[in-house]
C-alpha cells in the first residue's frame, strides 16, 4: 500500500513538472498575442499642407577668389588669418620688395637722363635755327648785290654754301630731338613698367569678403598660381544641392526652401531658390539647385553639407496624417485604424507629402483615428490586435 501512494505522489509531481512550464509559455503566448499593445493615435484633420522636394549639397560662396602672386619673390608678411573680415583693397600680404624698388630707382634715374638729353638736342635745334636764319639773310644780301654788280660771284657762292650747310644742320638736329623725345616716352614706359611690377608685391583684396583658408607663411619663395590666401564674398552664399531630375518640372527660381543642416539637425534656416542648373549628372540622373540661405548658423564653414527642402506646392486645406502612421504592403500604402481598441489595416491613397505630414486623398474619414506602435516595435502592429491609446 505505501508503495502504491508513493509511485502515485511520483506520477503527480512528475505531472506538475511538466505543465507549469507549459503553463507559463501558454500564458506568455496569449499575452504576445492578445496583450493590448501601446500606440499613439492621431485624429485624420483637415489642415494646410505643403508639398517639398529635398536635395542634399554645400554650402558655397557665388564669389570666391584664390589669391596668388603674379612674380616669383619670397614672401615677407601675411597680414591676415583665417576667419578675418576683410574690405576691398586692403592689403593681406607683401612680398619681399627690396629688388624691385632698385628697379624702379634706375629707372626714374635713366628717365631724367631722358628728359636732360632731350632738353639739350631742344637747345641744339635753336641754335641751329637760328644759323639758318643768318645763313638766309646773308644769302639774300649777296644775291642782291650782285645783280648791282656790288658782290662778287664768289660772295653769291659761299652764301649759298652756307644756307645749305645750316638746312642740313638743322635738319639734324630736329631729328636728335625726335630720337631724344622717343628716348624719353622709352624711359616713362620702363618706369611705368616697373612700377607695376613694384606694386605685384602687394596682395590686396578685390572686394569685401572673408579669408576661408591661409595656405602660406612668411619666410617662403612663392610662384604665380600658387595660393596665399583663399577669400570669398559674404554677399551670396548658398547651398549647391543635388536633386533628382524628376523634380525639374516643379522648380522654378523664387521659389520658397528651407534649409537644414547636418550640425544643426533639428533646426532650419530660411532660403530661397536662387537658379536652377542646366546640365545633369549622366550616372545619378541629378541636377544643381542653387538654394539662397538668407541667415546662416552662428557657426558655419564653407563646403559643410545641408539637406535643402523646396516647397512646390501648398493646399490651405487637405485631409492629413503623420507619415509615421502609413504603413506599406506589396508596394500599396495603408493605414492602421482603431477599430473599438482593435489595429484594422486600411488601404489609402496618398496626395502631398510634407514635412513630416502627409495627405490623404482616398480611404480615410475626417476624425476617424489611426495609430502607430511607440518604440523600437513601430511598424509591427497586426491584423486585428488589440492596442492601447497611450
Amino acid at each position: 500500500m505505501q508503495k502504491q501512494t508513493r509511485s502515485s505522489s511520483r506520477l503527480v509531481w512528475g505531472t506538475l513538472k511538466w505543465l507549469l512550464p507549459l503553463a507559463v509559455l501558454a500564458v506568455v503566448a496569449f499575452r504576445l498575442k492578445f496583450a493590448a499593445v501601446p500606440v499613439d493615435a492621431w485624429a485624420v484633420e483637415s489642415a494646410p499642407i505643403a508639398a517639398e522636394v529635398m536635395g542634399t549639397g554645400t554650402l558655397e560662396a557665388r564669389v570666391k577668389t584664390t589669391l596668388s602672386p603674379r612674380i616669383q619673390e619670397r614672401l615677407a608678411t601675411v597680414l591676415v588669418d583665417q576667419g578675418d573680415a576683410v574690405k576691398a583693397g586692403q592689403l593681406l600680404a607683401q612680398l619681399d620688395d627690396g629688388e624691385l624698388k632698385q628697379e624702379v630707382a634706375v629707372a626714374e634715374a635713366a628717365l631724367a637722363a631722358a628728359q636732360a638729353a632731350m632738353e639739350r638736342t631742344r637747345t641744339d635745334e635753336a641754335r641751329s635755327a637760328a644759323v639758318l636764319e643768318q645763313a638766309r639773310l646773308s644769302h639774300d644780301r649777296a644775291t642782291a648785290l650782285l645783280a648791282t654788280r656790288v658782290a662778287a660771284q664768289a660772295d653769291v657762292d659761299k652764301a649759298v654754301e652756307a644756307l645749305n650747310v645750316a638746312e642740313a644742320d638743322l635738319k639734324r638736329s630736329r631729328a636728335t630731338t625726335v630720337e631724344a623725345e622717343r628716348q624719353v616716352v622709352t624711359a616713362e614706359m620702363t618706369l611705368k613698367y616697373q612700377r607695376e611690377r613694384l606694386s605685384f608685391t602687394q596682395i590686396v583684396c578685390p572686394y569685401d569678403g572673408l579669408v576661408v583658408r591661409r595656405d602660406r607663411d612668411p619666410g617662403g619663395v612663392v610662384v604665380p598660381g600658387s595660393s596665399i590666401l583663399q577669400v570669398i564674398s559674404t554677399n551670396e552664399i548658398w547651398v549647391s544641392a543635388w536633386v533628382d531630375e524628376t523634380a525639374m518640372a516643379a522648380l522654378a527660381p523664387s521659389q520658397t526652401a528651407r534649409v537644414v543642416f547636418r550640425s544643426e539637425p533639428d533646426r532650419s534656416y530660411p532660403g530661397t531658390v536662387a537658379r536652377l542648373g542646366r546640365e545633369a549628372d549622366r550616372e545619378t540622373r541629378e541636377f544643381v539647385v542653387d538654394v539662397r540661405v538668407e541667415r546662416l548658423p552662428a557657426n558655419w564653414a564653407v563646403g559643410q553639407r545641408a539637406e535643402v527642402f523646396i516647397e512646390t506646392v501648398r493646399k490651405a486645406a487637405a485631409s492629413v496624417i503623420p507619415q509615421r502612421a502609413v504603413n506599406w504592403r506589396d508596394g500599396r500604402p495603408g493605414v492602421f485604424v482603431d477599430t473599438h481598441g482593435h489595429a484594422r489595416w486600411r488601404a489609402v491613397k496618398l496626395g502631398l507629402r510634407g514635412r513630416e505630414a502627409v495627405e490623404v486623398v482616398e480611404g480615410l474619414q475626417t476624425g476617424e483615428r489611426v495609430v502607430a506602435p511607440r518604440g523600437p516595435a513601430s511598424g509591427q502592429l497586426r491584423e486585428g490586435q488589440s492596442i492601447k491609446v497611450s
